[in-house]
């Protein structure tokens, strides 16, 4: 069969110290996490929709259709690999980390392999990563979605091996910081009694004027923990704005919200909350969920 140009986004996802690995655990106690490690990328990759090309010793190459398949997928290695920690025999336990690099363009598809340039520059933007860093280029920018876009930063103007001229390099901005940057002291506020009221089994938590702002996710640190397998470790905000509520997804399967007989499907966007409801991380309602947020609004 003749090679097949087409436009993919490449990744390379590379396990960061993992020399230190096996000088700490020994080699195969070391081997067999690399193992674990990768198969996790593998999984993720394949719920986004993409391919595993190869494994190189730690390192992890990948295809995706579309740029944003390929950045959410990434984010979401960095995720399920943030609770992944090593116990060593001694110096304590030890976190696994992983660098990714990616880049959008025309590759070669050939006997179950990838070549071309944009391999090479997906391979350079992982050597240019830090453990718990995505880089990537201004073409895989500009194919990603407005709120996917919102989540990057420019970084550099860097050479790249082969090319002429310089590329602008960027960093995908997995984690959500820990509070919202806002304006304060522009217009004052006026007193308001409105409240939101959040429930998951026997937690219970209220958005209002004076806490304006609860994360629910998988995360323990998460204001609301929920134990939904499908979910991001900071999935989901709930935002208190001028007497109104607001939910804001952050994630990478998505919420669902039930509200007034209809359901929502919310990614990396954000809605009103009024009135009554159900919140699903990750999970339609059509799939009868065991996990669900009921939410319900005062004033």
């Amino acid at each position: 069969m003749a090679p097949k140009t087409t436009h993919l986004t490449i990744v390379f996802a590379d396990i960061s110290g993992s020399t230190r690995l096996y000088e700490v655990l020994g080699d195969a106690p070391a081997r067999a996490q690399v193992a674990s490690c990768l198969q996790i990328l593998t999984d993720v990759t394949q719920r986004h929709g993409g391919s595993v090309i190869k494994t190189i010793g730690d390192e992890l190459m990948c295809t995706f259709p579309t740029a944003e398949s390929a950045v959410s997928a990434a984010c979401e290695m960095h995720e399920m690999l943030e609770d992944e920690v090593v116990e060593a025999p001694s110096g304590g336990p030890m976190s696994l980390a992983i660098r990714i690099g990616l880049h959008h363009g025309p590759a070669i598809l050939e006997a179950g392999d990838v070549f071309g340039d944009a391999v090479n520059v997906a391979a350079r933007m992982a050597s240019m990563a830090k453990a718990g860093q995505i880089i990537t280029t201004q073409s895989t920018i500009d194919e990603l979605p407005p709120i996917l876009k919102a989540s990057s930063r420019f970084i550099d103007r860097a050479p790249v091996k082969g090319k002429k001229e310089t590329m602008d390099i960027f960093e995908v901005l997995w984690q959500q910081e820990d509070v919202t940057r806002m304006s304060t002291g522009v217009i004052p506020e006026p007193v308001n009694r409105a409240r939101l009221d959040l429930r998951y089994h026997d937690s219970r938590v209220s958005v209002d004027a004076e806490r304006t702002q609860v994360v629910l996710g998988r995360s323990k640190t998460a204001d609301i923990a929920v134990a939904e397998a499908l979910a991001s470790r900071q999935h989901v905000r709930v935002e208190h704005r001028r007497g109104k509520f607001f939910i804001i997804d952050q994630s990478t399967n998505g919420t669902y919200v039930y509200c007034d007989g209809s359901e929502a499907f919310l990614r990396r966007e954000e809605m009103p909350l009024t009135g009554s409801g159900k919140i699903s991380l990750g999970r339609s309602f059509a799939e009868n969920p065991q996990e669900i947020v009921h939410f319900k609004t005062d004033g």
